[in-house]
């Protein structure tokens, strides 16, 4: 029976397509309990039981050894990103090679569901979706923390010790030149948050559509891997993916969540006096958990698309905000100039081999990129779900540039304004200020502080909320075997480890830790989406045009 036809599959594709005729059928290796009233589970049999007495023992033992783990988290970061750096950058790189072809060959046309599909979500809608599930979190903290600190490193220039370059400037660093720094700095954080990340979930979204809308498979991350392994794709190779899959996904949020906790809680004690302490950071985790859940179990049309579509509102205001009673002449001028200074040193900057800003390269680059693609299983089957009637040309053309430049414009406005402070009205508090408090502090500069920085803590908040019940969906149809439609308490157990392996990873280790976390998942996903990248092409080339 083909898996298109099957209980809680994916709608069918509508028009001719190359349909797979495979006998697999959704939820054959599931473990069904369904009791009336009381309590229902669907579950994929080998991969949610790895997955989740996994994720639930480390969560035990992180929690049991905290006192110990940290130089373990700081050792393991370290050696990957240390070692590996350049397979993570290469990675990247092919990934938006990928995308930039599709989008310019004849494979461009092929819509997604079908020829005869339409969109189920309208482009606002998308659009504020994909964004606040992709980085919304990241954007806060990050917004004016990394423009800042790229400033100020390469500002100072280079710096040796015994013979080794020991300072965190890209490149070669712009020692003394206020203004090359300034371009300097916007190019490398728009180089963290413009095409390469967007390419990675690009890849897993457009994979995990084709091989769902066009091809009747179930939608889960196996699937794409049917040109490369067959039949066998349903056996042990394809547990593996989807475990590695949910793995990925798991600490990949647990690293935004713990980011955007302690970003919450350094808000509420600039804002209110609350101490910002590791009891407030776990407090915030628990309590925002609890609102994932209830949004969980409203589901996405209901939860996430409206939450979403709020979040986007709020984050426009404040944008438009920053942007009005800010350096507004500066801002308009610095999108464009900043997008010109991205195209200069992307070369560069995107270089894998013989890099002299090893700490830059290694610990902001090489940590981002394991971050996104431990994020892409995640973010990629969101895109995936909600994007059914695009064409596979729109689909990466809107992920890739509107994303992409909307990134450019909240560094501009956000770290540029920040920047400014600095050069041009001499204050140093955000310069000075912990990396969490710098948006705020920044903030304290500007007209109706105190709105302006709750709106902030909020933006936080439904980030948080945002990206946790959005990947437990993701988590939970990958577990329940490709089921769309699988019982709540499912959804409900994978939202709430979410939180507690963030809990986890926050005493064991703090920032350290979670980035840890993100980096070691990243590295197997890094190699599967490499496997991704050609059977998507096979699945793409195997359509009728």
């Amino acid at each position: 029976m083909p898996a298109a036809v099957a209980e809680d599959a994916i709608p069918a594709p509508e028009g001719r397509t190359e349909i797979i005729d495979t006998t697999y059928e959704i939820g054959q290796d599931n473990i069904n309990f369904r009791r009336r009233f009381v309590f229902e589970l669907d579950i994929h049999n080998i991969v949610f039981s790895v997955s989740a007495i996994a994720i639930v023992l480390f969560t035990f033992l992180t929690l049991a050894f905290q006192t110990t783990l940290e130089p373990v988290f700081t050792g393991v970061r370290a050696f990957l990103t240390g070692n590996l750096d350049w397979f993570f950058l290469l990675t990247g790189n092919i990934l938006v090679l990928v995308c930039i072809g599709l989008i310019l060959s004849p494979l461009g046309r092929i819509r997604l569901g079908g020829p005869d599909a339409r969109p189920d979500y309208s482009s606002l809608s998308w659009f504020s979706m994909l964004f606040a599930a992709g980085m919304g979190i990241g954007l806060m903290f990050y917004g004016v923390s990394e423009p800042m600190g790229h400033f100020t490193a390469a500002l100072g220039g280079p710096v040796f010790e015994d013979g080794l370059r020991t300072d965190w400037a890209p490149l070669g660093g712009a020692a003394g030149d206020p203004e090359a720094a300034r371009r300097l700095a916007m190019a490398a954080t728009i180089f963290h948050w413009g095409l390469h990340p967007w390419a990675i979930y690009a890849v897993v979204a457009l994979a995990l559509a084709l091989f769902s809308f066009n091809k009747g498979l179930p939608l889960t991350l196996r699937s794409i891997f049917y040109p490369i392994f067959g039949e066998r794709v349903w056996g042990w190779p394809g547990h593996v993916i989807d475990i590695l899959a949910v793995f990925a996904t798991i600490f990949g949020l647990s690293t935004s969540l713990g980011i955007g906790a302690q970003q919450a809680s350094a808000g509420l004690e600039f804002l209110f006096g609350i101490p910002a302490t590791q009891t407030t950071m776990i407090l915030l985790v628990l309590a925002i958990t609890g609102i994932a859940i209830a949004s969980v179990v409203a589901g996405v049309d209901k939860g996430v698309k409206l939450l979403s579509e709020v979040n986007l509102g709020l984050a426009a205001l404040l944008l438009v905000f920053i942007v009005a009673v800010g350096p507004t002449m500066q801002i308009a001028k610095g999108f464009f100039l900043n997008l010109s200074a991205y195209a200069t040193y992307l070369p560069a900057l995107s270089n894998p081999f013989g890099r002299e800003d090893t700490n830059f390269a290694q610990g902001w680059t090489a940590f981002y990129w394991a971050w996104w693609i431990s994020w892409s299983p995640f973010v990629g089957m969101f895109i995936a779900r909600v994007s059914r009637g695009r064409t596979v040309r729109g689909l990466l053309t809107a992920v890739l540039l509107v994303p992409s430049l909307v990134s450019v414009l909240w560094m501009t406005a956000l770290g540029g304004t920040a920047i400014s402070q600095v050069v041009n009205d001499g204050l140093t508090s955000v310069q000075d200020a912990a990396l969490e408090l710098q948006l705020f502090e920044m903030l304290a500069h500007l007209p109706i502080t105190s709105v302006t920085s709750f709106i902030g803590i909020i933006l936080v908040v439904v980030f948080f909320v945002t990206s946790s019940d959005s990947g437990s969906l993701v988590i939970d149809t990958i577990a329940a075997g490709g089921k769309v439609n699988a019982p709540v308490p499912q959804r409900v157990f994978w939202a709430t480890f979410e939180g507690l392996v963030a809990v986890a990873l926050l005493l064991g280790g703090g920032l350290v830790a979670l980035q840890a976390m993100a980096v070691s998942t990243g590295l197997p996903f890094a190699i599967v989406l490499l496997g991704a990248s050609y059977a998507l092409i096979k699945g793409l080339l195997s359509e009728p045009r």
